[in-house]
């Protein structure tokens, strides 16, 4: 995984120096940093995701096709032996 570079120090000193208390900085640093490893994806991050739901859609895909191809060879046959049935009994003529 990707690290992403945070300086705290350079962010604690821009607080000091617009005018918050030195341990408030460093508690905001502190948290700023654990939020970004935690919650924040990089680019890496996406592009393993981007790949893991291509697999899952190329195997949804190719399931799919299995299915739908079940599903007209059953249609297929039901309807040959439909016609084949109806071609040897013809229906009366009045």
């Amino acid at each position: 995984m990707t690290t992403i570079t945070f300086d705290t120090h350079a962010f604690v000193k821009r607080l000091i120096a617009a005018g918050m208390p030195e341990p408030q900085a460093e508690v905001l640093a502190d948290q700023q940093t654990k939020l970004i490893d935690d919650k924040l994806a990089t680019k890496h991050d996406l592009e393993m995701l981007r790949l893991a739901t291509q697999n899952d859609l190329e195997l949804l895909k190719r399931d799919l096709t299995i299915r739908m191809g079940t599903i007209v060879g059953a249609a297929v046959a039901v309807l040959s032996t439909l016609i084949t049935i109806l071609l040897r009994f013809p229906a009366p003529h009045p």
